[in-house]
């Protein structure tokens, strides 16, 4: 076992080496004053917010899901679920825009409802919510599985209906719906491809005139050079790890 020991040890090293070398390269060798600019924190502002919000929804609108999967074999319902994370996620970002457009059969509901998912909030929460929630929902299906029926199942021969047996599960679940919620977020944070698309710039809505924080780092790459990209990533890295940690001492803490 000690052999595995320093074989994780080395293999995580080689996982986070790239990412430390980053840090370092951003903040003491160039540092870039470009990086610190109101309109990038303004665009880590956005994403933080849009992931958050995206993460409550997962947890409002994906937590009875999980909650079936995790009691009931359903096949096609389960698949469904995954399909999301199988496709290139600028395949997300299309299918947002045409949902949204004359070619659509809803878009004239969305717009009696005044949606408009092209480079607007909405459209920026969308995406983040259907690239996040099989994370979400896997995350907090393993967590159902964990947890003893035995409870549910005394509930349910005294006459409980499913919908109240569900509440008493939540709420005895908060520990995992928070947990799930902050790596869902984690995922949405770090998404690039489906916002490219539909949402590379916030026209309306929250922050209006802003790019999501990953949109800018593209841009700094490719106008300014490696150096202000570089710096920015590097801040990125640390509200990454400010999350990680948070979601590791919800996981350890009893």
């Amino acid at each position: 076992m000690n052999w595995f020991k320093l074989l994780g040890i080395f293999l995580s090293i080689i996982l986070a080496v790239p990412v430390l070398f980053l840090i370092y390269m951003g903040f003491f060798v160039f540092k870039s004053p470009q990086a610190f600019s109101q309109a990038f924190y303004s665009g880590v502002e956005l994403s933080v917010l849009s992931s958050a919000s995206a993460a409550g929804i997962d947890f409002a609108l994906f937590t009875p899901l999980a909650y079936y999967l995790s009691r009931e074999k359903d096949f096609i319902t389960d698949s469904l679920v995954d399909v999301p994370a199988s496709i290139p996620h600028p395949i997300v970002g299309v299918a947002l825009v045409f949902l949204d457009s004359p070619y659509s059969p809803f878009y004239k509901i969305f717009q009696d409802l005044g949606i408009n998912f092209f480079d607007t909030y909405y459209g920026l929460i969308s995406a983040l919510v259907i690239v996040s929630a099989p994370i979400y929902i896997r995350s907090m299906k393993n967590y159902f599985d964990s947890m003893p029926r035995v409870y549910e199942e005394y509930a349910r021969s005294l006459g409980a209906g499913m919908g109240r047996v569900y509440l008493m599960v939540i709420k005895n679940s908060l520990k995992g719906a928070l947990s799930s919620s902050l790596t869902s977020m984690s995922r949405a944070m770090s998404e690039f491809g489906s916002i490219a698309i539909v949402a590379y710039y916030v026209l309306y809505g929250p922050l209006a005139g802003t790019s999501p924080a990953s949109i800018l780092i593209y841009e700094y790459y490719g106008y300014y050079g490696p150096q202000v990209a570089v710096t920015a990533s590097a801040i990125m890295i640390i509200v990454g790890i400010i999350l990680l940690i948070s979601l590791k001492l919800i996981q350890y803490l009893k």
